[in-house]
């Protein structure tokens, strides 16, 4: 799912789709409007899945697509072979995911972590 809003209204740290990738913002520039046009935006990002960086330049009237980006827990109800077994804590539904190598130590049977969902891709979301 995903909305529009104007490059304008953009702010560090929050999400835009690039390349129908989800993305998050790493910093914004804007130029002043001039003698041969409006005034422009430069969004540097990184994907939030794949963690490559992004960039784009566009008009600050411009409309921009944002994804609707959700933070949720979820128990962990078993542990095979790097695969994770969760059931989320709002609705009850169960689903697997592959739990990464950094992660393997944060990860335990019986124990709520934390997971973002964006465009049909999940992660998990582990702060420091």
């Amino acid at each position: 799912m995903k909305t529009q809003v104007e490059v304008k209204d953009l702010k560090e740290g929050k999400y835009v789709l690039v390349d129908d990738a989800p993305c998050s913002i790493k910093s914004i520039s804007k130029s002043k409007p001039g003698k041969h046009g409006s005034a422009k935006a430069r969004i540097d990002v990184i994907g939030i899945f794949d963690k490559q960086k992004r960039s784009i330049v566009s008009p600050v009237s411009d409309k921009i697509y944002v994804p609707i980006v959700e933070r949720k827990s979820a128990q962990v109800l078993s542990l095979s072979g790097g695969v994770a077994q969760l059931m989320d804590m709002a609705d009850f539904t169960t689903f697997e995911m592959k739990v990464p190598e950094e992660y393997k130590d944060r990860v335990v049977e019986g124990q709520e972590v934390q997971y973002l969902t964006a465009m049909g891709n999940i992660k998990f979301d582990f702060r420091n």
